[in-house]
């Protein structure tokens, strides 16, 4: 089942390839999991276009139904597995595609804050909070201020989730974000003006 090119060689030890351990778990982890490792495998270097190439040779493998719908979902730039879950439970709400990362600035034009998902033409974003960075007290305080400055100061709306609204069993964040997408755009559409929000600079 293994093609030479699905086999290097590490520190003497013969294992997959990135690209050919990223297929098999597109193929054989559930599939929030499955995206999260799809995801970060491009985040480390796996080529996008090579890895929906690769698909159909599995044609009749296990799996291949899920790999065929998630390679093309995968994107390098989920910092988490949590939030390409979310990213995923989005798609299946129906959503537009989100932008992930998304900057937002201040009156100086300078990058203040990122949400994870957003729709900018909406205004509209969803974000994860996890345990090791959203559970403290100064945690609560900062991420209280800046929800706060991002709905009062630029206008967004915001839907924010937690480990057991995506992980829990059966668990369906989907109505949440599609309420949340039409609050945003009732609101959006009660508006005159909003602000111009401008995507994250590129790094070199």
């Amino acid at each position: 089942m293994l093609l030479p090119r699905d086999v290097v060689e590490i520190g003497g030890l013969a294992v997959t390839s990135p690209l050919r351990t990223a297929l098999d778990l597109g193929r054989l982890l559930w599939r929030f999991d499955a995206l999260g490792a799809l995801d970060q495998f491009l985040r480390i270097g796996v080529v996008a276009d090579e890895l929906i190439a690769e698909v159909d040779r599995f044609k009749g493998f296990r799996g291949v139904v899920q790999l065929r719908f998630l390679a093309p979902l995968a994107d390098p730039r989920a910092e988490s597995l949590a939030e390409s879950a979310l990213r995923l439970h989005w798609k299946d709400a129906g959503l537009p595609s989100p932008e992930l990362q998304w900057w937002v600035y201040d009156e100086h034009g300078i990058a203040v804050f990122r949400l994870d998902l957003a729709l900018p033409e909406v205004l509209f974003a969803a974000e994860y909070d996890g345990i090791e960075f959203h559970t403290g007290d100064h945690d609560r305080v900062y991420d209280q201020g800046r929800r706060s400055w991002l709905a009062d100061c630029r206008c967004w709306v915001m839907e924010v989730f937690v480990n057991d609204d995506l992980y829990r069993l059966n668990a369906d964040p989907a109505r949440r974000l599609q309420a949340g997408l039409h609050r945003a755009t009732i609101t959006l559409a009660s508006r005159t003006a909003y602000p111009t929000l401008r995507p994250a600079p590129r790094r070199s």
